[in-house]
């Protein structure tokens, strides 16, 4: 059986057929509903929990050495760990952090800002003991804005600080402005801390911004709260009545059902039209994806692009291309899922629109998403704002029983890291293997799902110590969780 073709049409229908025999054959298929499979059984005990007491840390000093502001780029996640290392600057400092701007995402053109996604209320007094925040600069300095730095060189603007930066070089480099000017904006601020080399009560106060202090704003949290509830709830729809049941979910919501609740699982589709382009991977949608895929290639890049240089073997077999919708399924299959299965689709834009992932639905039919859980009187506060669905998004996936992303990135990362804090089932899709085994024109399904569960045995939330180099808030062990 041939599971690799460059033919999205032909993997589609291979996806449809693999399906349904594994359907109709399979007696112990990993179904949410019955007995509890492996699959779906919960992560044991590992001997490791969160370990953020700070212990007897000092108090804060009587005076503060001035402000900090940060600009963070990128999309939430990206936003996010930046939130956390700004607080560490701070402390490294005895400075005043001042709430983070989000700059506009160029890819998203969202503008939402951290009071829009975060609750500022309840970040500013989870570290009342550790830093001092402000929402805004005191009158006298409020001249330093994001315009003030963009039209100009200004003495109080950093612009210099190298990627992962030791706390040394923030003494050394940031600190003399803020003795002279009373204010340093550190711009731009993404991935400017180290991950090594720092106290123990910095890296914990990282772990505690990333894993207790970002709480997102309550309407975000009501809404993740609902769309979980639905989920889980087996009642809560019908194919007949779709319609009037997304008109009465409030009441749904509420109702409390004899039933068990059911369990879901999380799909992250990283499967945008920047990620496709970027990667020069073929994506079986024949010369006229190819044509416009590298049209906008030299649009954005100028014609430069990841791994270019490879064919497309090369590349799959170093697990280097984003893992299609049909892909993704063929997989779901192989790992025990059905289509009994309630899974939640996390993704912003797939490339290619609903026509890429119909035959994902066709084979999960209990496949849902933000549109079809919520109504559009729900989703108005979200609608076109790329941070808060992410937002939303984030939040279902941390409340499913299992997490799994078709490709690493910052919302894999951020979620596999905050996942084994709480020691929850994350598959972390082994890509190389993956891609191997798409390559191989000869390998039977059978031997194509044994291949890829030996292959993930220990890539489901099992705790990975964390390696030089390697970000805290994708390996918090052993920084940020204690051994007992």
């Amino acid at each position: 059986m041939n599971l690799y073709a460059k033919d999205r049409t032909i993997l589609s229908a291979l996806l449809f057929v693999v399906v349904l025999i594994c359907n109709a054959s399979s007696s112990s298929s990993a179904s949410p509903s019955g007995e509890q499979s492996e699959l779906w059984r919960p992560m044991p005990d590992q001997g490791w929990s969160p370990c953020l007491d700070l212990g007897n840390s000092p108090s804060l000093p009587d005076k503060t050495e001035g402000y900090i502001q940060v600009f963070l780029d990128g999309g939430l996640n990206q936003q996010r760990m930046g939130i956390c290392d700004a607080v560490a600057v701070a402390k490294i400092l005895n400075a005043t952090l001042v709430i983070p701007y989000l700059e506009v995402n160029p890819v998203w053109q969202d503008s939402s800002s951290f009071v829009d996604i975060f609750d500022v209320d309840h970040f500013i007094n989870s570290l009342k003991d550790d830093i001092r925040v402000v929402r805004e600069l005191p009158e006298e300095l409020s001249w330093s804005t994001r315009e003030y730095y963009s039209i100009a060189v200004r003495e109080t603007r950093v612009k210099t600080a190298p990627v992962h930066a030791s706390a040394k070089w923030y003494k050394e480099n940031v600190s003399p402005v803020l003795q002279s000017y009373g204010i340093a904006a550190i711009s731009p601020f993404s991935h400017r801390l180290s991950f090594d080399h720092l106290p123990a009560e910095i890296q914990r106060l990282r772990c505690k911004v990333n894993f207790q202090a970002l709480r997102f704003v309550p309407h975000i949290t009501s809404l993740g709260d609902a769309l979980v509830s639905r989920l889980r709830n087996p009642l809560w729809r019908s194919s007949k009545d779709r319609k009037k049941n997304v008109d009465h979910l409030g009441d749904m919501t509420n109702s409390h059902s004899r039933r068990e609740p059911g369990k879901f699982a999380v799909l992250h589709l990283r499967f945008d039209k920047d990620m496709a382009a970027h990667s020069a991977c073929d994506f079986g949608g024949g010369k006229a994806e190819k044509l416009a895929l590298a049209k906008y290639r030299q649009m954005i890049w100028q014609g430069r692009v990841l791994n270019s240089q490879f064919t497309d073997e090369e590349l799959r077999s170093q697990g280097r291309c984003p893992l299609t919708p049909e892909e993704m399924g063929l997989l779901l299959a192989a790992f025990g899922f059905d289509n009994n299965t309630r899974l939640y689709l996390a993704s912003h834009k797939v490339y290619g629109g609903e026509a890429r992932i119909s035959a994902l639905r066709q084979v999960f039919p209990r496949m849902e998403d933000k549109r079809s859980l919520a109504s559009a009187e729900e989703r108005a506060r979200i609608k076109g704002k790329a941070s808060l669905l992410a937002a939303l998004d984030y939040y279902v996936s941390m409340h499913s029983d299992i997490f799994i992303s078709a490709s690493p990135g910052n919302m894999h990362n951020a979620l596999v890291g905050h996942r084994t804090f709480e020691n929850l089932k994350t598959i972390r899709p082994n890509m190389a293997l993956i891609g191997q085994l798409f390559l191989n024109k000869s390998i039977m399904w059978v031997d194509f799902q044994q291949a890829l569960g030996e292959g993930h045995v220990n890539r489901q939330g099992q705790i990975r110590l964390r390696k030089p180099k390697q970000s805290i808030y994708t390996y918090p062990a052993p920084d940020c969780m204690c051994h007992v």
